[in-house]
């Protein structure tokens, strides 16, 4: 019924990847704009303390000056030292902040999504549905490597996605029954902690089709490697026919 993923996308963990996955939401596209950015500055600073490192150990070392010079201290230097990396901080600050308040901003979700971590597996709560009184629910478990189908993923896969619409503001709560979890979906730049007793919110924008891929981010017992994390990304349509299905 539903689209199976497509490799055209990095939307889940591959053996020996060193990057990030390809991001499908504007939080994780500006994730990874931070942190190249950073990266830059960071490459700056390095290549500026190597030269610095060895154009000591070229001019001062013992050969070359056999009277140690006995100034101990430089006003301006220590002056400098101090204000440019506080300068660089605020930089790095400034689009750091408006970031995080772009991806706490939840005023115009469409879609409330409530997700409840528990040993070891996912339960999923669609808030604007109810169905014979309730809100409409299911739990979501890793599907065993020994019924897993052609194009599944091991370890990754699960018997229940949550399929959500394309185009589409979607609120995250987040809370556990039982000890810490971490709903954490690398391409749409989300990792929020499951706290039992407390409800911490989260969101992201679906700006394309796909199936995204993630785990549980926090050590929460024996089988913490075994609840995975599937998102769907489909067209409106798909999507109203699906939740017709629960």
């Amino acid at each position: 019924m539903f689209k199976v993923f497509s490799s055209a996308f990095q939307d889940a963990a591959l053996p020996w990847i060193t990057g990030f996955q390809d991001p499908a939401s504007p939080s994780a596209q500006g994730i990874q704009d931070l942190h190249n950015d950073i990266c830059f500055f960071m490459l700056v600073i390095l290549g500026f303390t190597v030269f610095i490192l060895c154009r000591c150990l070229l001019y001062f070392h013992a050969g070359r000056n056999e009277k140690p010079s006995k100034v101990l201290h430089g006003s301006f230097i220590e002056t400098a030292w101090t204000a440019i990396p506080s300068v660089i901080l605020v930089i790095i600050a400034i689009p750091s902040f408006a970031l995080l308040y772009a991806i706490d901003d939840q005023s115009n979700a469409s879609v409330t999504l409530k997700v409840t971590g528990n040993q070891w597996y996912w339960n999923y709560e669609l808030c604007e549905y109810s169905k014979e009184g309730s809100a409409l629910s299911f739990d979501s478990y890793m599907v065993p490597e020994s019924d897993l189908t052609l194009g599944n993923l091991r370890l990754l896969e699960v018997d229940n996605r949550v399929v959500l619409p394309v185009r589409s503001h979607v609120r995250v709560l987040v809370t556990a029954n039982d000890v810490l979890h971490s709903w954490a979906v690398p391409s749409l730049g989300i990792k929020c902690d499951a706290v039992p007793g407390r409800l911490n919110q989260t969101g992201f924008l679906l700006e394309r089709e796909g199936v995204f891929y993630g785990q549980c981010s926090e050590l929460c017992g024996a089988n913490h490697g075994f609840m995975p994390i599937v998102v769907e990304s489909v067209p409106l349509k798909e999507y109203s026919s699906w939740v017709a299905s629960l």
